[in-house]
């Protein structure tokens, strides 16, 4: 069935509508940043680029990196954003943009999400790396989905159970990373666990300025919280949604965070720039190699 012009919005030059892109301006490997200061931090290290363009805060940038053809794109920040990242991303490569028709074989991207995140672990230090084996989503976004199928029920239920959750905040969703894009970016430079997706930075995340939370204790309950060998490691907006959408669509999806501060602790990093820049060489030179 032809997809509505409502449902499906394209500019007048046939680009998706919030993304500015058209299906030859992506590679199949992409890169994920908020900031979209942090795009030509990647793309420095390209010996070419071949497209570049910016509408609002999404800015893409497709070119080669030691022979790979990579696109490194700004989603900007929360759950919100990677909804409309993910579903126009998955639009230019498995629906015929011409004819509003879903293809009938789909193809499969391949994205990294290159973060900065706040350590929840005191043994998880400010400059160290973290590899989401989980995303475990306290937004709600994703409920508007079908993700019965995707989600790791038991997980969320031990953490409802061990945060004493409340149910008007909806439900937590827990979702598993693209084993093969694990399996690629693993290292001893990689610790790994559950990352929390907030739908906020500031109450949702625990902070407080003028306003009370609903629940003062929730990041020392997340501290706690063990489900086998997993436990929440850091926390952060957009990777639950990433994993989620991902997952729904076929895609592999992977999430890196630099760690920058330590809430345990409460340090920040001394030159977050430099570690920033290390986890960047560090993937990009993972993904080449695939």
């Amino acid at each position: 069935m032809e997809i509505k012009s409502s449902e499906l919005i394209l500019n007048p030059d046939g680009s998706v509508y919030h993304l500015n892109l058209r299906p030859e301006h992506i590679a199949h490997d992409i890169i994920f940043v908020g900031d979209q200061n942090r795009v030509e931090k990647i793309t420095k290290h390209f010996s070419s680029i071949e497209y570049s363009t910016q509408k609002r805060e999404f800015k893409t940038q497709t070119g080669i990196y030691k022979g790979k053809r990579m696109s490194v794109m700004s989603t900007g920040i929360g759950p919100d954003n990677i909804d409309i990242v993910m579903n126009e991303l998955d639009a230019l490569v498995n629906i015929d943009l011409q004819t509003r028709m879903p293809k009938e074989e789909t193809t499969q991207l391949n994205i990294i999400r290159i973060g900065t995140s706040g350590s929840l672990q005191a043994d998880i230090p400010v400059d160290s790396f973290v590899m989401s084996s989980f995303g475990l989503g306290l937004d709600n976004m994703l409920r508007s989905y079908n993700i019965d199928s995707i989600s790791n029920t038991e997980i969320e239920q031990a953490f409802i159970d061990h945060t004493n959750w409340d149910a008007r905040k909806g439900r937590p969703y827990v979702i598993g990373c693209s084993e093969k894009l694990a399996a690629m970016i693993a290292g001893p430079e990689m610790h790994q666990g559950i990352t929390a997706t907030a739908g906020g930075f500031y109450g949702p995340q625990g902070r407080v300025l003028r306003l009370s939370i609903q629940d003062e204790a929730l990041n020392s309950k997340m501290d706690n919280f063990k489900y086998m060998d997993h436990r929440i490691t850091n926390l952060e907006m957009e990777t639950g949604a990433i994993y989620g959408l991902s997952a729904l669509l076929g895609h592999n999806a992977l999430s890196l965070n630099a760690i920058i501060a330590n809430r345990a602790s409460g340090t920040f990093s001394a030159d977050p720039y430099f570690a920033v820049d290390k986890l960047i060489e560090y993937a990009l030179d993972k993904l080449a190699q695939q």
